[in-house]
């Protein structure tokens, strides 16, 4: 039994009354000063982690006024605050001992968009993608393009002045900031404008703190107007923060906002900011364009940069090797064909944009010229035209990040020299010396960048649980430095920053003092921020090596541990679960809720913790002897009851990890589109099967973990079940029990059906009578439990579609699949019950026949859950429908049925992202049947197998159908069919919608028989 754990995160604030005082102040947001979400918030891309004291969750610019009024209390004055926006900062920007002020979760609105003058106003937690899905539809866009663009908040951009993909075309945030709405630590609420010289002399002569903010910017540019043309770089990604170069604008007006830009909350909290916008490019392509070596792409960038493209991206073999592993990848590998057997060892992407398919002919041309006959030394390449093939690619760039940290064991690359700039002429022997540079460390890495622009992306692998690896960081960060001054470039070319302020000084030089100058005029106390890119006074900046390290509290845990638990303790913090958009599958709970706990990245963060807290306390929690047998459960019964009960266990931290995985819809979407494959079902089940080892479960647990067992039972007395599920008194039993929205039984049987139909079930022995000749028509149909009890017509109609096609059908033998046993944490049941289906489907496969499954999540059970375990590995591969159907494209005939139907496919979320290619498997059969089929881009219907059925999660799950799948289901009747694949997911739309969709099996079977009358 696992003992009561108490986090070292569990600290009350400095200043207890801090949250109190905020609330009589007026104060209308959320505060959490929970172990959970500090935790949570303790860590972002970075190789760092900082607890904070407590978060803050402002509703509007008055909250913030109400948090700078507040702090300015005298008995507040030791508390320090750091502005966050979307939490993937790659250096520490937002990470503080202090207090995070969040905007992301309730200042997401947008408040105004202006498409004749073309300006966005926002509040700063809108997320990039978030503002530009608005500006669609009046061909507008926000143009600084970011990798994390579908989680990166507008208020995070504006802090660190981000870019990325097309700057040399459209430039950083900071060239499309017309004005901000800032709060000074003295609660002043300003918009900051670029101002003429009379407006500029009226500020300059205000008495308050924002006057002094003014005389001293007015000050240094004026005076030090020679000195910041020389420390300025001139490049594309000139110095990020406190940007003296450009508060002179162009027209002689002056622009704050230059020196807002890119400071990093260390002088003002951001509250809303007006845009400029651009209009979207009406036609583009991509060259995706193969070398067999890196260097050889580096080299040819700058020809092609020459050309007068958008853009020229390099991305090395290494990211290459992890994205042909990648979700991703199925959409797009053929543009990255192999040559000759051999694969690429690095691309170039280059973007052509126009006004016209004209204009755009004329640019592929010459660009195809300077291919076909130029001194490049590529192998190949390819050109994508299609909104959806371009769009694809750049998901592949985008994601490459995040794709480095998809690699085994402890040695990870890490970000921490990862955003270099130097001019573009410079880059190929900058990056001969970077590599030779990591190489003689030893260090594995990869590596790709904005060629055009001349930033570098590069991390190295180390793992910092070791002593000596930690060393490393001061010694190559140090190196990259020398490195990147030898080549007249910069550390910071993009991701700001940080925890490497120490070096600010070495590259400003003699400024140094008047950026101390600038800290000093907005924020005198040092409380925003503190210790990031300059300081008031003669207080040190932050240096690497003395902030907290992630490996620090890792070398606790230990690496077999760490391994032993899906990921949960490599999570890096990319934020790819953070996405915006409800039609993304990635991650249910938070977009329901915005709370990042609720998110695998939160999850991680706290089995990280509890694992720590599980190491320090003596505790494998890979013991059998920690964990639940049955005999045990029983024996145990009473110490778990008073561990329940027991007023002293309230502060355990396993319960604040619990409230997290209890959101958890176990839909496995992280488990796909993850990528550091973060997996949170597979790590949540091992956690409540050592936490019910301690505590009680809900009555409800052993009732929906034995749901295939018993529905067999449920099916003998039909009348009574549905008379339960139906009528007010038992659905008020069940809602006490802690179910709800349970489906009727119908009063089709499948296996009287299946014996009607001459279909015979494939035991073994069966099986094995048959010749070889038949044992190869034979598919055996393994319907799930819920589908065969549920919506039988559905397994009927698969029989029935495999005696069309010339087969013969059979139905599995009795079996469990055991998902519920899973996703509620009875491992030792499940294993129990999956050896015996194991080893059943393995003796079948064995002898030559098809198995076929049903429901997605059901039949990829199989695939994951089965093999994370020895025991119940099974060599038998259960294929989907449309995997099996598939082989048989010639034998379905190209129906033209003259009711054509138009068929809309909302695929199942776990199938989506788990399977990404089977979804081009129901097109090519749809074709092959001479329909037409459209597949939705959807995110999680709410139901997720049981999850919804519970009655803690009704609201969350209604919410979600509501986010995503309603407008779709809408959309049926007429001569418009809308089919859905997942059992649940046909069962949450027929409860909430009251709408019948059905199973493209149903449809496809349909359309044949029409064929054959």
């Amino acid at each position: 039994m696992i003992p009561r754990l108490t986090s070292t995160a569990a600290i009350a604030l400095p200043e207890p009354d801090l949250f109190g005082a905020l609330i009589e102040g007026g104060f209308s947001g959320d505060v959490d000063g929970r172990a959970g979400g500090r935790i949570v918030s303790a860590t972002d891309n970075s190789i760092y982690q900082v607890t904070p004291m407590g978060i803050l969750f402002p509703r509007n610019a008055e909250d913030l006024c109400i948090i700078a009024r507040v702090l300015s209390q005298p008995r507040f004055r030791r508390i320090v605050i750091a502005p966050r926006g979307g939490g993937t900062g790659t250096n520490g920007q937002a990470l503080t001992p202090g207090v995070v002020v969040d905007c992301s979760r309730h200042m997401n609105r947008i408040l105004e968009i202006d498409p004749v003058r073309r300006v966005a106003r926002v509040e700063a937690g809108v997320v990039k993608d978030q503002l530009n899905r608005a500006l669609e539809e009046h061909g507008l866009f926000f143009a600084p393009e970011l990798s994390t663009s579908n989680r990166a908040t507008i208020g995070g951009m504006i802090s660190t002045d981000a870019c990325g993909q097309g700057s040399c075309l459209y430039g950083k945030t900071s060239n499309h900031v017309l004005g901000l709405r800032v709060v000074l630590m003295d609660g002043t609420d300003i918009w900051s404008r670029p101002m003429d010289d009379a407006a500029l002399d009226e500020a300059c002569r205000r008495s308050d703190r924002l006057g002094e903010v003014y005389r001293t910017v007015e000050q240094i540019t004026r005076e030090k107007r020679e000195e910041i043309a020389k420390v300025f770089p001139d490049l594309n990604r000139y110095m990020t923060g406190y940007d003296l170069a450009h508060v002179r604008r162009g027209d002689g007006s002056f622009d704050l906002n230059a020196v807002l830009c890119g400071s990093e909350g260390t002088l003002a909290m951001i509250a809303e900011a007006e845009l400029n916008l651009l209009p979207i490019p009406k036609r583009s392509a991509l060259f995706n364009i193969r070398y067999d070596d890196f260097n050889t792409a580096l080299e040819d960038a700058r020809t092609l940069t020459a050309l007068g493209v958008a853009s020229v991206e390099t991305v090395d073999e290494k990211v290459l090797r992890l994205a042909r592993g990648d979700i991703v990848w199925a959409g797009i590998s053929r543009f990255f064909p192999d040559d000759a057997g051999s694969p690429a060892n690095g691309i170039n992407i280059v973007e052509v944009l126009a006004d016209d398919a004209n204009e755009l002919d004329r640019k592929i041309a010459a660009v195809t010229r300077a291919l076909d006959h130029g001194d490049m030394r590529h192998k190949g390449y390819t050109v994508a035209r299609e909104n959806a093939e371009v769009e694809a690619i750049w998901s592949m760039r985008k994601r490459a990040v995040g794709l480095l940290g998809n690699v085994d064991g402890p040695v990870r690359p890490l970000a921490f020299v990862e955003d270099t700039a130097v001019p573009p002429e410079n880059l190929a022997p900058y990056i001969r010396e970077f590599r030779a540079l990591l190489d003689a460390e030893g260090l594995s890495y990869g590596m790709f960048g904005h060629v055009d622009a001349g930033v570098l992306h590069v991390r190295p692998a180390l793992d910092l649980t070791r002593a000596e690896h930690q060393a490393m960081i001061r010694r190559v960060s140090d190196a990259v430095v020398k490195l990147t001054r030898k080549y007249c470039g910069v550390l910071w070319g993009e991701h700001g920053k940080g925890v490497r302020s120490e070096y600010v000084p070495e590259f400003f030089g003699p400024l140094y003092p008047d950026l101390q100058a600038i800290k000093a005029a907005f924020d005198p106390e040092n409380r925003l921020n503190p210790g990031k890119i300059a300081t008031p006074d003669g207080t040190p900046l932050l240096k690497i090596d003395e902030v907290p390290l992630r490996g620090a509290f890792d070398r606790t845990i230990g690496d077999d541990i760490r391994n032993a638990f899906d990921n949960a303790a490599y999570c890096n913090g990319n934020g790819a679960c953070f996405d915006f958009d409800a039609t993304s599958p990635m991650c249910p709970s938070y977009k329901a809720t915005r709370d990042r706990r609720y998110s695998p990245k939160g999850r991680a963060s706290l089995m990280r913790e509890w694992l720590r807290l599980l190491s320090a306390a003596r505790i494998d929690p890979r013991n059998e002897a920690a964990r639940q047998t049955t005999a045990r459960s029983i024996l145990t019964l009473p110490l778990r009851a008073w561990n329940t009960l027991n007023p002293a266990n309230r502060d355990d931290f396993s319960h604040e990890v619990r409230a997290a995985m209890d959101t958890c819809l176990a839909c496995k979407a992280c488990a796909g589109q993850c990528p550091v494959k973060v997996s949170v079902p597979a790590f949540r089940s091992k956690f409540l099967e050592l936490y019910h080892g301690r505590y009680l479960r809900p009555f409800k647990d052993p009732v929906v973990a034995t749901i295939e067992t018993m529905l067999p039972l449920m099916a003998k007395v039909r009348p009574f079940y549905n008379f339960a599920v139906g009528s007010a008194a038992g659905r008020y039993l069940l809602h006490r029990l802690g179910l709800t929205a349970l489906p009727a039984m119908p009063a089709l049987s499948l296996e009287r059906e299946a014996k009607a139909l001459g279909v015979e079930v494939a035991t073994v022995e069966r099986i094995a009578a048959l010749p070889a000749e038949a044992r190869a028509r034979a598919v055996v149909l393994v319907p799930d439990a819920f589908t065969a009890r549920f919506d039988p017509g559905v397994a009927v109609s698969a029989l029935n579609l495999a005696c069309k096609l010339g087969l013969t059908p059979y139905l599995a033998a009795r079996h469990d699949n055991g998902k519920a046993l899973h996703v509620h944490g009875y491992l030792r049941a499940f294993r129990r019950t999956a050896s015996r289906t194991a080893a059943y489907l393995d003796q079948l496969s064995g002898l030559g026949v098809t198995l076929v499954g049903l429901d997605p999540s059901m039949t990829l059970t199989f695939r994951s859950e089965y093999a994370a375990w020895q025991c119940t590995r099974t060599k038998a591969r259960v294929l989907l429908p449309q995997e099996w159907l598939r082989q048989y494209l010639s034998r379905i005939d190209a129906a033209k049925p003259a009711d054509r139907k138009r068929l809309l496919l909302l695929p199942h979320c776990t199938e989506r992202t788990n399977a990404a290619a089977s979804l081009a498997d129901w097109r090519a059969v749809f074709d092959a049947a001479g329909t037409d089929l459209e597949i939705a881009e959807t995110g999680c219907c709410g139901m997720a197998g049981t999850f919804g059925h519970e009655v803690r999660n009704r609201d969350m799950s209604e919410r979600l159908y509501a986010m995503s799948w309603k407008r779709h289901v809408d959309r049926t009747g007429g001569d418009q069919v809308v089919m859905a694949t997942g059992y649940s997911c046909r069962s949450q739309a027929k409860e909430i919608d009251g709408k019948a969709l059905v199973h493209p099996i149903s449809v496809l079977e349909s359309i044949l028989d029409r064929t054959e009358d």
